[in-house]
């Protein structure tokens, strides 16, 4: 018996105008929802995928994004000709949207209880003591610990999971017949990543709701829909039940994206490489200071006594939670913040160093961030940005001398030597991230922290990425600090792993052992979130 269909996208194109000329991102797709079901739409960045499901609302900016063809039929009523009004009853009444990034979605001035209720006031008029009881029951069903302490809370103040909890308790406070989920859990932990996932899964089941996915993480895919769309330059190149899709997909691109997660593996272990970098007892802790002379009445152990060898030609992979400590770690080896306890580079001890007498030694420590385009500059050229460690390391050179190097280090991250006079906006998340460690390896590092370098990227362009640190690393010997929550990566790339948790070591070995068989539970827990979706997935649906 074939399922009533709640939204039908009928040849739908959008079109974005923008310095004198028109590009089209979406070139006459149809997909349908039923009543109750999860459907996926999943792609590559710059796919359309995200376009096409803002689309179903009219959220995207108008006039400069247009609809030249198509038809978006919701309930047999086509949204893209519905009156304002009418679309205003729709949103966030019978169809919401759950974004990307709660921290960027909510508002940092307006409390929790403020943000939920005013969902319900305009929806439904429910105001005062009755939104506040809502507010409460639509917490506590998201998962929210004690939510009547978090009524007053800011934005802020809460963990990334909570904040995406919050964004799904005001997606769902009208019960809307379709939740759409754009990357719902990209920025987070893997288990949190899972409590998420499992917490829409149910909200779903007990509410009859359908819901479109957006994502580029066909693991997550795998784990909640029953059918998918695969988008590619704005085209839908193939659809298929889920399972089927996995099984046979059918179009080179789809077999492509399955193909994607980072494979090979990391040189063996090996204890007698030479130490490049390390620890003994390290701690970085941050007072807590309270009361009107500002007392220091505690502190937050965010390292807490941790000892680490990081050898030539191997990476150390540094694994947890967010706010377990890992990239406070990473800052403390390159000296960038304040710790106890030593810390030797190339036998010699830096801890006690000064600004000026590490100076000489930033060249041979570099860090590559999350964010390649928080961290490069809008304002300057490639050249400029990987110029700015050269004039400072190596003030004798000539302009030709540190534009010649800037292109050896772009060729050697798979950038043409033409980019140089390019500005950061104009290359892909995956390019920018190749000008970000090209940036580090003009300076000829031999220890490099990488703080999760691979996170905000596709997965193709993760695998392509985690080649290219393996590539660079067996070439020059490096030694690296890898800090990830992605399991997947971290087991492509490092030799050698630390379990962290609230600022300590849970448990750490060479890598083979901890993926084999780690003896922690809290290292179990986060193995099963990362590699266990199938079978997660199959016990869900016998529950």
């Amino acid at each position: 018996m074939s399922k009533e269909v709640l939204v039908n996208v009928k040849n739908l194109s959008v079109a974005f105008r923008a310095n004198g000329g028109t590009t089209t991102a979406v070139k006459g797709v149809s997909f349908r929802i039923n009543k109750g079901e999860t459907v996926a739409l999943v792609g590559e960045s710059g796919s359309g995928k995200s376009v096409s499901a803002l689309s179903i609302l009219r959220l995207l900016p108008y006039p400069a994004a247009s609809h030249p063809t198509g038809q978006i039929f919701f309930e047999g009523k086509d949204l893209l000709a519905a009156s304002e009004p009418e679309l205003k009853r729709i949103r966030g009444g019978r169809i919401s949207m759950i974004f990307q990034e709660p921290m960027t979605s909510l508002n940092p001035l307006h409390t929790i209880e403020r943000q939920v209720g005013e969902i319900l006031r305009l929806h439904r008029g429910i105001t005062g003591a009755a939104a506040r009881t809502r507010v409460l029951e639509l917490l506590a069903k998201v998962g929210i610990p004690e939510p009547e302490k978090r009524l007053d809370a800011f934005p802020h103040q809460l963990s990334g999971g909570q904040r995406q909890r919050v964004m799904i308790a005001m997606a769902l406070a009208n019960e809307p017949d379709l939740l759409i989920a754009d990357e719902p859990t990209t920025a987070l932990d893997v288990t949190i990543q899972a409590q998420i996932l499992e917490l829409l899964r149910n909200l779903q089941r007990e509410m009859g709701m359908a819901m479109l996915l957006i994502t580029h993480d066909l693991g997550i895919v795998r784990r909640m829909a029953e059918r998918v769309y695969v988008m590619q330059n704005g085209l839908i190149v193939e659809e298929q039940p889920t399972e089927a899709l996995f099984d046979s997909p059918q179009h080179p691109y789809t077999r492509h994206l399955l193909a994607a997660e980072p494979k090979g593996h990391p040189p063996a272990f090996n204890a007698d490489a030479p130490v490049v970098a390390e620890t003994q007892d390290l701690k970085v802790w941050f007072p807590i200071k309270r009361g009107f002379l500002q007392k220091t009445v505690d502190h937050v152990k965010a390292v807490d006594g941790l000892s680490v060898k990081i050898r030539a030609g191997q990476t150390v992979g540094v694994v947890g939670e967010s706010g377990s400590g890992k990239t406070t770690l990473g800052l403390a080896i390159l000296r960038l913040i304040s710790s106890q306890g030593p810390i030797v580079y190339m036998g010699r001890r830096i801890d006690g160093l000064s600004s000026k007498e590490m100076r000489p030694l930033r060249r041979e420590m570099q860090v590559v961030f999350q964010d390649p385009y928080g961290s490069l500059s809008p304002r300057l050229s490639i050249f400029g940005i990987i110029e700015e460690g050269l004039l400072i390391q190596k003030p004798e050179w000539t302009e030709a001398q540190r534009r010649e190097q800037a292109a050896r280090a772009l060729k050697e991250v798979g950038l043409d030597a033409s980019a140089l006079d390019r500005y950061p906006h104009e290359f892909s998340g995956g390019q920018r991230q190749r000008i970000a460690i090209a940036r580090a390896m003009a300076l000829e590092p031999k220890f490099i922290v990488l703080d999760e370098p691979t996170s905000a990227l596709d997965m193709s362009v993760q695998a392509q990425i985690v080649d290219l640190l393996r590539d660079l690393q067996a070439k020059r010997d490096l030694a690296y600090v890898f800090i990830s929550h992605d399991l997947k990566v971290v087991r492509a790339l490092c030799n050698y792993v630390i379990v962290m948790r609230n600022g300590r070591v849970v448990e750490e070995g060479p890598a083979a052992d901890i993926f084999d068989s780690p003896k922690a539970d809290y290292t179990k827990a986060l193995l099963a979130a990362a590699f266990d979706i199938k079978v997660t997935h199959r016990a869900a649906i016998a529950g």
